[in-house]
């Protein structure tokens, strides 16, 4: 494998998600599905770039604080964590919620990293809503040029 792909783990929840972006795909968005930014809100969008010795993951986190992000990586696949309760949800601990979905925005996304990828050598910045992630890959993974010598 080359390259970073998303780690979905087969689950109900998310072969539903699966089957209706495809039914979206065909027939186009249903009235009753949630829009695109809707989406965008629970899961963050991410970038992923290569380049000769790194892979690069950014990801738009805007209203989290570094405190309430949670990067781990077990296995080969890094998983990025974050739960932000506001202070208006702190607040209303009291309350019998019958549902409750404006105060905590919790999301979780998985990457499966490539076989060259050095799981001990990767460095995570965080400001202004965006998260930074470098992987560096590792040494003996990375392409070289080998001279034929007399």
């Amino acid at each position: 494998m080359k390259s970073v792909t998303l780690h979905r783990p087969m689950e109900l929840g998310q072969t539903m998600v699966d089957i209706n972006r495809f039914m979206e795909s065909v027939f186009g968005e249903s009235p009753f599905s949630r829009s695109q930014t809707e989406l965008r809100g629970m899961f963050p969008c991410v970038d992923i770039h290569e380049t000769n010795d790194a892979y690069h993951i950014e990801a738009d986190l805007p209203g989290c604080e570094e405190k309430d992000i949670e990067l781990t990586m077990d296995g080969g696949i890094l998983t990025i964590q974050s739960k932000n309760e506001t202070e208006s949800a702190k607040k209303d601990e009291g309350k019998n919620y019958i549902i409750r979905e404006r105060h905590l925005d919790v999301f979780s996304r998985s990457f499966k990293l490539p076989d060259n990828a050095d799981s001990e050598n990767v460095s995570a910045s965080f400001k202004n809503g965006l998260l930074s992630l470098t992987i560096k890959k590792r040494a003996e993974a990375q392409k070289r040029v080998i001279s034929i010598g007399k």
